[in-house]
């Protein structure tokens, strides 16, 4: 196996390239000709999107506050998940689920490091 630190230098290394690309690429659209004025007929386009969105979520603002309400309680579901298919895993038990189909889940674990 591969030494995890010659691994995290080496993605950072593709990371930098990754966004001296991107600013390459940002750049080189910056100075192709009509682009900008495209750019600003998008953000035209998106205001007027937006206020309509604005105006038919006023329509509906009952089923907005239960979307929002919603989409708390799914992100707090996901994470009680999340622990309790954690804690069986490391108690060495099956973790497994099934839907109403009958269709069978495992779960994906991943580790994701931050800078402290």
């Amino acid at each position: 196996m591969k030494d995890l630190q010659e691994v995290f230098s080496r993605l950072q290394v593709s990371k930098k390239r990754q966004k001296e690309i991107r600013q390459i690429y940002s750049d080189a659209l910056k100075n192709t000709t009509g682009y900008e004025q495209m750019a600003e007929d998008v953000k035209v386009m998106r205001e007027k999107k937006k206020q309509v969105e604005i105006a038919v979520r006023q329509q509906f603002s009952q089923e907005m506050t239960e979307l929002e309400d919603l989409k708390v309680d799914i992100e707090s579901d996901a994470q009680l998940l999340t622990d309790i298919a954690l804690t069986q895993y490391l108690k060495g038990d099956t973790v497994e689920v099934t839907d109403e189909y009958e269709n069978e889940y495992e779960p994906v674990f991943s580790v994701k490091f931050k800078k402290t």
